[in-house]
């Protein structure tokens, strides 16, 4: 009896060996996709740098060797120089607000009315019927053309530029929409209606859905042209953004800075493109991509 409590007591003095815990690696197959990425991703970004390397070299090479007069086509670097200095001394930076302000007000309030109301006309073929004739008339009348009128009517401060961005922005967006709702799979729609769906739901788990991708296109061509007629309506009459800074420096004949604001307003139309086509991915990702 005695050697078996010692055999016990033994075992739980004991102390038992410590195993160390093994640290947490990467996957083998993590690694390896990530290895066979890896040269793609690096070969499709060199892809799309070529074009733009080259364009800036021939930029740079074209005013040094004489083909172009430096004069009214400086080189790149001195652009490049001009833009760095119009950032330092805060000049760019109240200029790029001051047009991003209007630009974004115009065309948030252009998706705020033109997605809902095309969503409407697009689904209720009186509301469609009443309103064609006026979406007609205005669609085919060019922004800039009403300018003047918006000066006019609203001064040449910040409620007619935000105006102008807002009429330009609501024809893409609408038309999109309209043709979004009208154009959605008759299949679907059979298909929801033998289910019974009521109204609301058919529009909320059908037409919303099966509309998104059209309707984002309208978005990203509002998103484009808000920027190219706030630049416009901005050479007109105003005292601050990208427009008047291009406007300005061609009448002071500072060309390199004119070119600096050019290039700003490209790298904005770029930066808010890529934007809106992340959120189209978001809003999208239901998708099958295709040849999956």
């Amino acid at each position: 009896m005695s050697s078996d409590v010692d055999v016990k007591v033994t075992a739980a003095v004991v102390p038992r060996p410590v195993v160390a815990e093994r640290p947490a690696t990467t996957p083998p197959g993590a690694v390896r996709r990530l290895a066979y990425r890896v040269p793609g991703l690096l070969l499709a970004a060199v892809t799309k740098s070529v074009a733009v390397a080259v364009l800036l070299g021939l930029w740079e090479g074209a005013p040094r060797f004489g083909l172009v007069d430096s004069t009214f086509l400086p080189p790149f670097s001195e652009v490049a120089r001009a833009w760095w200095e119009l950032a330092v001394n805060g000049q760019l930076a109240t200029n790029l607000q001051a047009s991003l302000v209007r630009s974004l007000s115009g065309f948030a309030l252009a998706v705020a009315i033109a997605v809902p109301l095309g969503l409407l006309i697009g689904w209720y073929r009186p509301v469609a019927d009443l309103l064609s004739p006026l979406l007609e008339v205005f669609r085919n009348t060019a922004a800039l053309a009403l300018l003047p009128v918006f000066v006019l009517i609203l001064g040449i401060g910040e409620t007619s530029k935000i105006s102008i961005v807002l009429y330009a922005c609501l024809w893409p967006i609408l038309l999109n929409t309209i043709s979004a709702v009208r154009n959605v799979d008759p299949t679907l729609l059979r298909l929801a209606r033998s289910m019974n769906l009521s109204a609301p739901r058919l529009f909320q788990k059908v037409i919303l859905p099966a509309s998104v991708p059209v309707v984002f296109t309208g978005i990203r061509l509002a998103g484009a042209v808000s920027i190219l007629v706030l630049v416009a309506a901005e050479m007109v009459g105003a005292k601050a953004g990208l427009g008047y800074l291009v406007n300005a420096s061609q009448f002071n004949f500072a060309i390199p800075q004119m070119y600096a604001g050019i290039i700003t307003i490209s790298a904005v139309g770029v930066l808010f493109n890529q934007l809106l086509v992340v959120l189209e991915r978001r809003f999208t990702a239901w998708r099958v991509p295709e040849g999956n």
